[in-house]
């Protein structure tokens, strides 16, 4: 995977504010307020910063939390993790590989086929539906 750097000024040009504070200053937004949060449609989900592909919809599902939520990436090295010990918690920062975009948290109450649910930011986001994929 390449990887893409940019100073804070270079991210603040491309991002709107919104993604910007979630995805570069490790924000979150409000449950519920996103437009992916029950969203449906086929396609695969990219990172905003870099436009690597991170989720495909196969993997989506309805955690009730307010998030989108995946129980797998696209592809295993999509994705790295962090230790995130903010907001007196110890939780599993999700960050795209590409870029190093703050996602979201992963959390190990997620359906049995692994287990896992990647909780992730809707503005960190972009969809692609399948039939536009190049």
């Amino acid at each position: 995977m390449i990887r893409i750097t940019k100073n804070n000024e270079q991210w603040q040009s491309i991002l709107s504010p919104e993604a910007y504070y979630v995805a570069r200053q490790h924000g979150t937004e409000r449950a519920f307020s996103g437009k992916y949060a029950s969203f449906k449609e086929d396609g695969i989900y990219k990172c905003v910063c870099c436009n690597a592909p991170l989720f495909d919809s196969t993997a989506k599902f309805d955690s009730g939390t307010g998030w989108p939520s995946y129980d797998q990436p696209i592809h295993p090295n999509a994705l790295t993790e962090n230790r995130d010990f903010s907001h007196g918690m110890i939780r599993v920062e999700v960050l795209c590989a590409g870029c190093d975009a703050h996602l979201g948290h992963v959390f190990p109450d997620g359906p049995k086929t692994t287990g896992l649910r990647y909780c992730i930011n809707s503005v960190c986001l972009n969809f692609i539906p399948h039939s536009q994929e190049s």
